[in-house]
């Protein structure tokens, strides 16, 4: 993970299309805005993991218990770092 410290107003690019910048800082919280095509999926971290585990809840729906107990453990093992 590439870790960079910005101040308000300043941006971050990515690739050639996206930019990400710095709006506000007030407390612990930062507010972003990111420009970036209508292709590109942007979602909060918290709910991307949830979408992923739902679906791989889903593709596992018709497995044996057996890969679902080893798909919880490593579900588990996630959250635990």
């Amino acid at each position: 993970m590439l870790v960079l410290s910005r101040k308000e107003g300043e941006k971050l690019v990515i690739g050639d299309n996206i930019v990400i910048t710095v709006n506000r800082i007030a407390g612990n919280r930062v507010a972003i805005g990111i420009e970036a095509p209508r292709e590109v999926s942007i979602v909060r971290g918290e709910l991307d993991q949830r979408d992923s585990v739902d679906r791989v809840s889903k593709d596992l729906a018709g497995a044996p218990n057996s890969a679902m107990l080893e798909h919880d453990i490593a579900v588990a093992g996630q959250a635990e770092r």
